[in-house]
C-alpha cells in the first residue's frame, strides 16, 4: 500500500479500509507513520483505534508515548485502554510509573489484568506488588486472582518475602477459587511456610484446591516415571 493509498484509506467510511490502512503503517518510517496514526485518535470505531494503540507500540517516538498515554486516560473503551497499556509497556521500563498510575485509576478488569500481565513481563518487581496490592484491596475477583498469580512470580526478586506474606494470609480465604490460586502460586517459592501452607492446601475440601497444591508433586512424579521408561 502506498501512501497515497493509506491517506485515503483512512478516511474510508468503510472502517473495515482504516484498519487495513493503519495496519499498513508498519511499513513506514515513524516520521510518517507516527502523524498519521495520530490523526485516528478519535476514530469513532473502536476497533481501529484499538489498532493504532497497537501500532503506535511499534512507531517508537516521544510523540507515540505521549498518545499512548491520552488513549490510555481518556479512551472510552475498556479494550482500547488496555491496548494502549500493553503498547506502552513495549518502551521499557521508563511506562511503569505510568502503568502504575493509570492502575489505581482506572478500575476496569480488562485495563488492570492487562496491566498486571505486562509488568510481569516487564520484571518491574516494586511495581507490580504495589499494584497487586491495589488489586487485592478491590473487589473484582478475576482481578484479585490475577494478583495472586503474579505475586508468584516474584519468587527469587527481592519482592519474595512480601509476596510470599501476602500469600500465606490469602491461602485462608473463604473463596475457594483464591485458595486454588494461591495454591498454584506457592509452588514457586522454596520456602518452609510456603510447603507448610501447601501440605494443609492439599487437605481441602475444593478438589480443585487440592489439584492445584498437588500440581509440583505429580509433575516430579511423571518426570520420574518417563526417566524410568
Amino acid at each position: 500500500m502506498d501512501i497515497h493509498e493509506i491517506e485515503t484509506s483512512l478516511n474510508n467510511p468503510d472502517f473495515q479500509y482504516r484498519l487495513k490502512a493503519v495496519a499498513a503503517l508498519k511499513d513506514y518510517k515513524p516520521e510518517i507513520a507516527v502523524p498519521l496514526l495520530k490523526g485516528k485518535l478519535d476514530d469513532p470505531e473502536f476497533l481501529v483505534r484499538s489498532f493504532v494503540s497497537r501500532a503506535f507500540g511499534t512507531q517508537q517516538t516521544a510523540d507515540s508515548f505521549a498518545a499512548l498515554l491520552q488513549i490510555m486516560k481518556f479512551d472510552n473503551t475498556p479494550n482500547v485502554r488496555a491496548e494502549a497499556a500493553n503498547s506502552l509497556s513495549l518502551f521499557g521500563r521508563c511506562a511503569a510509573s505510568h502503568l502504575v498510575l493509570t492502575f489505581f485509576q482506572d478500575d476496569h478488569w480488562l485495563v488492570r489484568r492487562s496491566i498486571l500481565a505486562v509488568l510481569v513481563d516487564m520484571e518491574c518487581e516494586s511495581e507490580l506488588f504495589e499494584v497487586c496490592m491495589e488489586a487485592l484491596a478491590g473487589e473484582d475477583r478475576t482481578t484479585q486472582e490475577a494478583a495472586v498469580d503474579a505475586l508468584g512470580t516474584l519468587a527469587g526478586t527481592n519482592q519474595e518475602q512480601a509476596a510470599l506474606s501476602q500469600l500465606l494470609m490469602l491461602a485462608n480465604s473463604e473463596y475457594e477459587g483464591m485458595r486454588q490460586h494461591v495454591a498454584s502460586a506457592l509452588q514457586h517459592f522454596d520456602d518452609p511456610q510456603a510447603k507448610e501452607i501447601l501440605s494443609k492446601l492439599r487437605q481441602d475440601s475444593n478438589h480443585r484446591v487440592v489439584a492445584a497444591a498437588l500440581e509440583n508433586l505429580l509433575n516430579q512424579l511423571n518426570s520420574k516415571e518417563s526417566d524410568t521408561v
